[in-house]
């Protein structure tokens, strides 16, 4: 079902030739050349390591569940044999490391075999106790209230942070299939919390203050440290994600005139065109060289941080929008401190991913929600980026219900219009099929690796089902009758990017990032930083109690 609405949206793309010949993307991986003689530098032969490969006790026992499954010899980086052990469907059981003399370096079954983020240690540099550590100290310290050790905020809080941490805890020290099935208890969490906040209708009253302890200052002090500490852990960490490798070179193609979409096995270009072409002005002050390889990338660094930096401000002004005065700072600081002391945002920016850019878009399409056509282009920036926001335009593009068919009109149109012009200016050569299979094909149709659909594959249906049930929910809570306040909003949209990343074939920890923003517009609103709020106690509101850009109201409350 999503691949036929995907479709009918690129198949009224306009076609745009391309100007040049595309930039090969040369792989780690090739066949050797002969399967008796031993490649050059070599001492053993590609027979000679499927028959090394066959007498390994994990594969004797693969082979045994699996006699369909194929030992397939490469050749990695000339330096090594890499024997992948492939099942039915082209899954991944197996994948060994063997030396050019024949010893087995490492064997990988389970989710560990078809994908390298799980065979430990994602990021060393993170798991150093004193990283994680102090940034999960500082997440939580500003919002916890001594005197209201209840409140439901501290719930949600140690879930975002516990929940993910532990999976992760448990992912990156040896255990990835369980760290992977833990991932779900809190997402479903959050999806659960952010329907209620979202569904319920807000009681008026404010439940205490959000940040009790702490002065205006020291938060302002507290953003600007923790986006150093976050500045400082990134350069130093050499290290670059494919996906942030990618982007990069896909901004050289741009910068190059050269085709960006070419299908092929290597996949780089699987995301929409504008996150290539955001990355362009890193490219050109920081040009990438083909010879630099994939740990000296200094664009990637710069656009990462960047993109950061952009949703923190963002989150700031966001603060100022939905609260008058002195409250809408503290607000917006504290929106602001919780994104940068979060560990798992600080894993997204040492790994100098491409999800802040999403984060930073979706960010300021609540700040500009006033607006229907900078909304909706908002929205439709951020679908041309990682398709999957395209998801929330029709939520976002309805607005609070009071603006009429005409603003909600204009915001789909602005949002489908950005979207098709930013995929028709990179439209390939081969038509609507290379586009295909190079971006939402490629995405929906490979095999699950790091997912409880990879763990168990025996649990396709239940997968298909998700993804039916996941559409129809969307749309209902999208189309849904009534005024909804700002904060419903967010934690609808919140709730919508969950359910659309349950049924992923491929899940990791920087997918938090696409949902942060609106789970912490969602829980934080209901709180208020003024004396009537300490006097009103933890009551019973949820959801937002001031409208967007409702700054009279604001005032008229805080007096």
């Amino acid at each position: 079902m999503r691949r036929l609405l995907s479709c009918a949206v690129l198949l009224i793309a306009l076609l745009v030739p391309a100007s040049a010949p595309a930039l090969e993307l040369t792989p780690d991986l090739s066949l050797p050349a002969s399967k008796t003689v031993p490649p050059p530098g070599f001492s053993t032969s590609a027979q000679q390591v499927f028959e090394i490969t066959k007498r390994q006790p994990e594969v004797r026992r693969l082979l045994a569940e699996h006699p369909e499954a194929q030992i397939q010899p490469s050749i990695h980086s000339g330096a090594l044999w890499d024997v992948q052990v492939v099942g039915e469907g082209d899954r991944p059981l197996a994948d060994l490391d063997i030396a050019r003399d024949g010893r087995v370096l490492h064997v990988w079954t389970g989710i560990a075999a078809g994908s390298y983020m799980a065979r430990g240690h994602h990021l060393p540099s993170f798991e150093r106790p004193w990283v994680w550590l102090t940034f999960a100290v500082l997440f939580l310290v500003p919002f916890v209230d001594v005197r209201r050790l209840r409140r439901m905020l501290h719930v949600d809080l140690l879930v975002l942070l516990g929940g993910f941490g532990l999976s992760y805890a448990v992912f990156t020290n040896g255990h990835p299939d369980a760290g992977t099935l833990l991932f779900y208890p809190p997402l479903l969490y959050v999806l659960g919390r952010m329907l209620w906040v979202g569904l319920r209708r807000p009681p008026r009253a404010p439940r205490g203050r959000l940040v009790p302890h702490l002065p205006t200052a020291v938060l302002l002090v507290g953003v600007v440290a923790l986006f150093g500490g976050r500045v400082a852990l990134n350069l130093q960490t050499e290290r670059i994600m494919d996906i942030g490798y990618a982007s990069v070179i896909g901004a050289d193609r741009v910068v190059h005139k050269q085709q960006l979409y070419q299908d092929n096995e290597n996949h780089g270009d699987t995301y929409g065109p504008l996150n290539y072409i955001s990355y362009v002005p890193f490219e050109l002050a920081l040009p990438w060289r083909a010879d630099d390889g994939a740990t000296d990338v200094p664009a990637a660094h710069a656009a990462t941080l960047f993109f950061d930096l952009l949703t923190i401000v963002g989150l700031f002004l966001l603060g100022l929008k939905l609260r008058a005065g002195p409250e809408g700072r503290r607000l917006g600081l504290a929106m602001a401190w919780a994104w940068a002391a979060c560990p798992i945002t600080l894993l997204a920016v040492m790994d100098s991913t491409n999800d802040m850019l999403v984060s930073a878009m979706l960010v300021f399409a609540l700040v500009a929600f006033r607006s229907a056509p900078a909304r909706g282009a908002l929205i439709g920036a951020a679908a041309a980026t990682k398709f999957m926001p395209g998801a929330l335009l029709l939520l976002i593009a309805r607005g609070r219900g009071d603006e009429g068919r005409k603003a909600t009109l204009t915001a789909l149109a602005t949002g489908i219009g950005i979207f098709l012009f930013a995929m028709a200016v990179y439209f390939p050569d081969g038509g609507l099929r290379e586009l295909w299979n190079c971006t939402l094909g490629y995405q929906m149709d490979r095999v699950p690796d790091i997912s409880i659909w990879a763990v168990n594959p025996d649990l396709d249906l239940l997968r298909k089902a998700l993804e039916g049930a996941g559409l129809l929910l969307a749309l209902a809570i999208s189309v849904l009758p009534g005024r909804r306040s700002i904060g419903q909003i967010a934690a609808l949209a919140a709730a919508i990017t969950i359910v659309f990343q349950l049924p992923a074939g491929h899940w990791f920890y920087f997918y938090v990032l696409w949902f942060l923003p609106f789970t912490l517009v969602a829980l934080f609103l209901p709180y208020r930083d003024t004396a009537a709020a300490e006097d009103a106690g933890d009551g019973d509101a949820e959801g937002d109690v001031v409208e967007l850009g409702g700054v009279g109201l604001g005032r008229r409350l805080a007096a």
